[in-house]
C-alpha cells in the first residue's frame, strides 16, 4: 500500500513512473510477443501459403507497423498520462480525449477473453509436464472435455491474480522487473526448442514451407490478413504502447526503441515459426489446421517425440509467459486511467479493475466451449463477439486516430520522435497517406465491405 501512495503522490506533483531503459525495451518486447505470436501467427500463417504470407507480414510491419508504433510512444511520452489525458492534452479537447479512451476500453474487453486463452496454455503446460496429456490419443476430446469444465475458470483465476500482483507493485518493481527476467527466459525456452524441432525428419520441409515464398497462394484477402497480424502483433491500437511511452525517459531514443522493438517481434515471430512448421510436417498435420492447431494438434506431435512430454511442457510454459506478459500490458492500460482519472493509489485501481474485468471475463471463459457456449447472437457467442468487436472494429479505429492525431492534428509530433530531416518526412508521409489507408482497408475488410 505505501508503494500505491506513492505513485500517487508522484502523479500529484507532475512526476510518473519510470522503465529504466533496458526495463522498457523489454516490457515492450513482453507486450508485442503474446499470443499472437505464438499461437495465432502460425495458424495463420499455415491457412495462407506459408513462405509468401510470413514475407508480406515483414513488409506490413516495416510499412505500417513500426511508424504507428514509434506514432503511438510518442503521445505516450509527450502526454505522460493514460490514453484518455495523452490524446486530451496532444488534440487539444476533450473529444480527443474520449477518443482516446476507446483505446482503453478495447485494451479492458481484449484482457476479458485474452486471460481465457492464457488459462488453456497454464493448463496444458501442467498436463504436458505431468504426463496426463498424453494420457490418451483423442486430444481433440480432451480439450472439448477442459473447456466444458470448470478447470478454465480456475486457471483463468491464476492469470488474474498473478497480472494484479505484477501490475500493483508498479512500473520498476514490477512490470519491468517481471518481464527483465521471463524474456531472457523465453527466448531460452524458443531456442531449446529451436533446437529440437530443426533436427526432426520433416524439418527441412517444414523450413521450406515457411520461409520459400510461393507467391501464387497470396489473394487481396491474405495481404489484409498479414496487414492485419502485424498491427496486432505489435500491440497497436488498444493503449499499451502508447501508455507504456508514458513511463520513458526523455533522454530514451523513440526511433531506436521502435527498431528494438519490432526486431524482437519479428525474431520471436521467426522462431515461431521455425517450431511449428518443422513440428506439423513432420508428423503430418495440417499447417492451416487454424486455432486447434497448438491445442489439439501439436499435443499429438509432442506424444510422438522423445521426452514429448517435456517438450510439450517448455512449449506450453513458452505460450504461457508470452500470454502473461501481454496481460501486463493490457491490464496497465485502465489501470493507470483509473489511477489519475479517480486519483487512486496503484494497488486499489488494480483491484477495482481486475474486478471489473473478471465480471465480463467470467462469461467469455463460460461460452468458450463451457455452459454459455450454446448461446449465439448473430453465429457468433460471446467469446467470439469480444474478440470479434475489439481486434476488427476497436483496434484498427485507434490506429486511424492515432495517425490522424499524429499526422494531422498534434504540430509536435516529429519533435519529439527525434527523427532526423529526412526520416521525419518519410514518418510524416506514412502516418498521414499510407498508415491511414491501408489501416482503413483493414478496417472495411474486417467488417465485410471490401
Amino acid at each position: 500500500m505505501a508503494k500505491g501512495k506513492k505513485s500517487l503522490e508522484q502523479q500529484n506533483s507532475g512526476k510518473t513512473e519510470q522503465f529504466s531503459s533496458t526495463g522498457f525495451i523489454l516490457a515492450a518486447i513482453g507486450s508485442s510477443v503474446g499470443l499472437g505470436n505464438m499461437w495465432k501467427f502460425p495458424y495463420v500463417t499455415g491457412q495462407n501459403g506459408g513462405g509468401a504470407f510470413f514475407l508480406l507480414f515483414v513488409l506490413c510491419l516495416i510499412i505500417v507497423g513500426l511508424p504507428v508504433l514509434l506514432g503511438e510512444l510518442a503521445i505516450g511520452r509527450a502526454g505522460r498520462g493514460d490514453a484518455y489525458t495523452s490524446f486530451k492534452k496532444l488534440g487539444g479537447s476533450k473529444w480527443w480525449g474520449w477518443l482516446g479512451f476507446i483505446g482503453i476500453l478495447a485494451a479492458f474487453l481484449i484482457m476479458t477473453f485474452y486471460s481465457t486463452i492464457a488459462g488453456w496454455t497454464l493448463h496444458y503446460a501442467v498436463q504436458s509436464l505431468s504426463g496426463n496429456l498424453f494420457s490418451n490419443g483423442d486430444y481433440a476430446g480432451q480439450f472439448t472435455a477442459f473447456t466444458a469444465s470448470t478447470s478454465p475458470i480456475i486457471w483463468q483465476i491464476v492469470v488474474m491474480v498473478m497480472t494484479g500482483f505484477v501490475i500493483a507493485r508498479g512500473i520498476s518493481s514490477g512490470i519491468e522487473k517481471f518481464n527483465k527476467i521471463v524474456i531472457p527466459g523465453l527466448l531460452v525456452i524458443l531456442l531449446i526448442m529451436l533446437a529440437r524441432t530443426l533436427t526432426l525428419d520433416g524439418a527441412a520441409e517444414g523450413v521450406r514451407y515457411f520461409l520459400y515464398p510461393d507467391f501464387s497462394q497470396i489473394t487481396f484477402e491474405s495481404a489484409l490478413l498479414a496487414l492485419g497480424l502485424a498491427f496486432f502483433s505489435l500491440s497497436l491500437g488498444m493503449g499499451a504502447m502508447l501508455t507504456y511511452g508514458a513511463y520513458v525517459d526523455k533522454n530514451q531514443s523513440l526511433p531506436a526503441a521502435t527498431l528494438a522493438v519490432g526486431a524482437g517481434d519479428l525474431i520471436y515471430a521467426l522462431i515461431a515459426g521455425l517450431i511449428i512448421f518443422p513440428t506439423t510436417f513432420t508428423f503430418g498435420i495440417e499447417p492451416g489446421s487454424g486455432p486447434g492447431l497448438v491445442f489439439v494438434a501439436l499435443p499429438a506431435a509432442f506424444e510422438s517425440m522423445p521426452y514429448g512430454n517435456l517438450f510439450g511442457g517448455l512449449f506450453f510454459i513458452l505460450l504461457a509467459i508470452a500470454a502473461v506478459t501481454s496481460c501486463l500490458a493490457l491490464t496497465e492500460v485502465p489501470v493507470a486511467y483509473m489511477m489519475r482519472r479517480f486519483k487512486m493509489s496503484r494497488s486499489k485501481a488494480t483491484i477495482w479493475i481486475m474486478i471489473a474485468m473478471y465480471a465480463i471475463a467470467l462469461p467469455c471463459t463460460l461460452s468458450a466451449g463451457g455452459v454459455l457456449s450454446g448461446y449465439t447472437w448473430g453465429g457468433r457467442t460471446f467469446f467470439d463477439w469480444m474478440d470479434y468487436i475489439t481486434q476488427n472494429i476497436m483496434l484498427p479505429l485507434v490506429g486511424l486516430l492515432v495517425t490522424i492525431l499524429v499526422g494531422y492534428v498534434w504540430k509536435g509530433s516529429g519533435e519529439e520522435t527525434g527523427l532526423s530531416p529526412t526520416w521525419m518526412k518519410w514518418w510524416r508521409f506514412s502516418m498521414r497517406v499510407v498508415a491511414p489507408i491501408l489501416i482503413l482497408f483493414i478496417f472495411l475488410s474486417s467488417i465485410g465491405l471490401v
